[in-house]
């Protein structure tokens, strides 16, 4: 087993204190500048809303977001990680954010809304530098917490943008580049067990869900929605697959762990990738060609899922479809 700490600064004791340190200081420490040393100088970020090459594009997006943003605080729920064959790791980082829209900026003038919402960052570290990341924020809790609905606010978007012709498109697998980091995540027993309920589920057996979901599980969806038990798993992941019947499930990675007081959990990377043809969480079918980019994390007890926590940008969905359907 090697050491996923080799070559990191002293200061930082495991992958947890290094993710969850260096995120307080740049954005709650205000050591933006602090991203020239961490983040490497040609690494890509990948977002449902794009992609971005290098960390000035990253340091732009933050100074953006915090000029809009200026309170915005980000507490780390957890950091499911696994060890990188080739030095360092691979993190898996679950933040709750709380924020003031106080400025004008990229979700329009401001509104002085208080809001809450998620974010998932799975960051690719070796040496003290974050060198490849792919990131879901929940937009739709975002503006649904501002008074938007997200097909609303991803048509409002587009125009903003210059129009269809002009405006930024989602991410695809089209657009992505190799970053440096070519790991797949472990084979830990948790991270296989949630990797074959998730392919159950999207195989259409949601009989998957009574089977290995707690009755009394939670569940935090995307929009920012807290739901508990069967029949709200039931809904959420079906209408999910049944907007898209035909598109291609894919496991991108996978971890599994048990740590010292905290329940086995697992996190895995995953898309959806094909045709918007049938009815369910997106309205009618619209033929749009669409990649959905997922993240999830599940915390397992005694009788299954005790807690799971799904992301996806449901703005990045809606501009797909809006896109094809003006």
């Amino acid at each position: 087993m090697t050491n996923p700490m080799q070559g990191f600064d002293p200061k930082w004791t495991s992958p947890e204190h290094y993710i969850i340190g260096i995120t307080k200081e740049i954005w709650e420490d205000r050591r933006i500048a602090t991203l020239h040393h961490y983040y490497a100088a040609d690494m890509p970020v990948r977002t449902p809303g794009g992609l971005t090459l290098g960390n000035q594009g990253v340091i732009a997006a933050t100074m953006a977001t915090l000029s809009e943003f200026p309170d915005r605080t980000l507490l780390g729920e957890d950091v499911i990680w696994s060890e990188d064959a080739d030095g360092g790791f691979l993190s898996s980082h679950r933040i709750l954010t709380t924020a003031t829209h106080a400025r004008e900026g990229v979700f329009g003038p401001a509104t002085g809304k208080r809001l809450t919402y998620r974010v998932v960052a799975d960051c690719a570290a070796r040496a003290n530098v974050i060198h490849d990341e792919w990131l879901i924020r929940d937009q739709a809790a975002i503006v649904r917490q501002m008074g938007w609905e997200p097909k609303g606010f991803a048509a409002d978007q587009i125009a903003r943008e210059g129009g269809p012709e002009r405006c930024a498109r989602p991410f695809t697998p089209a657009i992505d580049v190799q970053g440096g980091y070519r790991g797949t995540g472990n084979d830990h027993p948790m991270g296989q067990r949630y990797a074959a309920i998730l392919t159950g589920i999207m195989g259409a057996d949601m009989a998957a869900i009574p089977r290995e979901y707690d009755r009394a599980v939670q569940l935090e969806l995307p929009g920012g929605v807290t739901a508990h038990s069967h029949g709200a798993a039931d809904h959420f992941w079906m209408g999910l697959r049944a907007a898209f019947p035909s598109a291609r499930f894919e496991i991108h990675h996978r971890i599994g762990r048990e740590d010292a007081m905290l329940p086995p959990r697992a996190a895995i990377r995953w898309s959806l990738t094909g045709k918007h043809d049938g009815w369910g969480s997106f309205g009618p079918p619209s033929g749009a060609e669409v990649h959905v980019m997922g993240i999830c994390h599940a915390e397992f007890g005694p009788w299954g899922i005790r807690r799971e926590f799904v992301l996806i940008d449901e703005t990045a969905v809606w501009k797909q479809i809006l896109l094809k359907t003006g």
